[in-house]
């Protein structure tokens, strides 16, 4: 069978799938646009502003957007936040006090909080919350990859004032959570342990379901401006989306004490950033058809894949096992070959930061890092899986799927 009919088999199979995510891509438009008209959004929220950036109407309106979209009680939404990574740091940070433990209620998060948390034996990393007097721990979901309530019961400590949980899978072979499965943890902690705050870290999620975690619960939710929501127009930027009480405390880690959101400027245009909100739904609807057709392409190839390809999804990221090196490399360069920028370039493992083994990583992008844009990468680690996610068009995703079939000799 030839590559082009093994796709058109896909898609004819994927037909009800694809109905079902152009149904949530309308809810959720009309949930950005109603949002939109509803704070009037006009020309003068584009405009940059300098120095203090004292009332700053760009600024602040698109926090209150975003606050609405999430249900929450306030937000922030800067483009000064560097990545995902740092705006679950400031909120880390933001949220505890030396002598406090965080729990983690999903096991072990991204590689890239590790060294924030300081978790591990010997010395803790400098700067890390470890050496500031915050401990850390875990609890691992349950064998069908749900939150083990009793057991996230047991594992608090007098003196837990966080629990954290990963909405997405990242690097580990499970399930991604849907923004309802929050809701029982929320309610535990809020009822019977008045004080531990629930962070839900939402990258890969938003805009996947019609609710986000806040929507059921959580105390607040982090993103990213270069994943999902930023509609693959925001050019960098992080999120914070929560209770007043919980902005208020992160915002002082963002500026200070004392000043919180009343400052903060940006030189360059907003646009991008309402802009590529409103294309957000649209965009991850591309997103989760191209994660759609890469699984059942190789679900029909014998490929074990999660999520398959007729589930109900969480976030954009689809998981590929490639058993072997070799085909996990193939597999990214030929993503990469199929990409609009630098595809020239030929990705090789290395020694990523932040990342406990070599990591192989296809990013083409225009925005470096936009995972919203089609990426796929993966730690060199047995069984090699290959995590792919994104593509600002399914087109694209299905020509870079072709590209990486060819690449490999399938």
């Amino acid at each position: 069978m030839t590559i082009d009919e093994r796709i058109a088999r896909a898609e004819e199979a994927l037909k009800p799938v694809f109905a079902r995510i152009d149904e949530n891509e309308e809810a959720c438009t009309k949930r950005v646009l109603d949002a939109f008209r509803e704070h009037g959004v006009a020309v003068r929220h584009f405009a940059p502003t300098l120095g203090y950036g004292y009332d700053d109407i760009g600024r602040d309106t698109l926090a209150a957007i975003w606050a609405d979209l999430f249900g929450a009680e306030a937000a922030i939404v800067r483009p000064s936040i560097a990545s995902g990574t740092a705006a679950l740091s400031l909120t880390l940070f933001g949220l505890t006090r030396p002598g406090e433990h965080i729990l983690s209620a999903t096991g072990t998060p991204y590689d890239t909080l590790l060294d924030v948390i300081g978790s591990g034996e010997g010395e803790p990393v400098p700067g890390s919350l470890r050496e500031m007097g915050v401990s850390y721990s875990q609890v691992e979901l349950t064998a069908d990859g749900k939150i083990d309530l009793e057991a996230v019961e047991r594992a608090l400590q007098p003196n837990t004032t966080l629990v954290i949980a990963q909405r997405s899978r990242g690097y580990a072979w499970r399930p991604s959570l849907m923004p309802e499965a929050f809701a029982p943890l929320a309610e535990m902690l809020h009822t019977r342990h008045p004080g531990v705050r629930l962070m839900v870290d939402n990258c890969y999620g938003e805009f996947v379901c019609d609710t986000e975690p806040t929507h059921h619960g959580a105390d607040v939710c982090v993103g990213s401006l270069i994943k999902n929501p930023g509609g693959g127009l925001a050019p960098t930027g992080g999120y914070m989306a929560g209770t007043r009480e919980a902005i208020d405390r992160i915002s002082w880690r963002i500026t200070a004490p004392g000043i919180g959101l009343e400052v903060g400027s940006y030189a360059a245009s907003y646009q991008p950033f309402y802009q590529g909100l409103f294309m957000a739904p649209h965009t991850v609807a591309q997103a989760l058809k191209t994660a759609c057709l890469v699984a059942r392409v190789f679900e029909d190839m014998g490929r074990t894949t999660t999520p398959p390809s007729d589930e109900p999804r969480a976030d954009i990221i689809q998981a590929i096992r490639l058993e072997t090196p070799e085909n996990l490399i193939r597999f990214c360069q030929g993503i990469q070959m199929a990409s609009p920028v630098d595809s020239m370039a030929l990705p090789e493992p290395w020694d990523m930061p932040g990342y406990a083994d070599q990591v192989i990583m296809a990013a083409g992008t225009f925005v470096s890092g936009a995972s919203i844009e089609l990426s796929a990468d993966g730690p060199m680690r047995p069984p090699y899986t290959a995590y792919m996610q994104g593509a600002l068009t399914y087109m694209h995703g299905k020509l870079a799927l072709k590209s990486a079939l060819k690449h490999m000799g399938l």
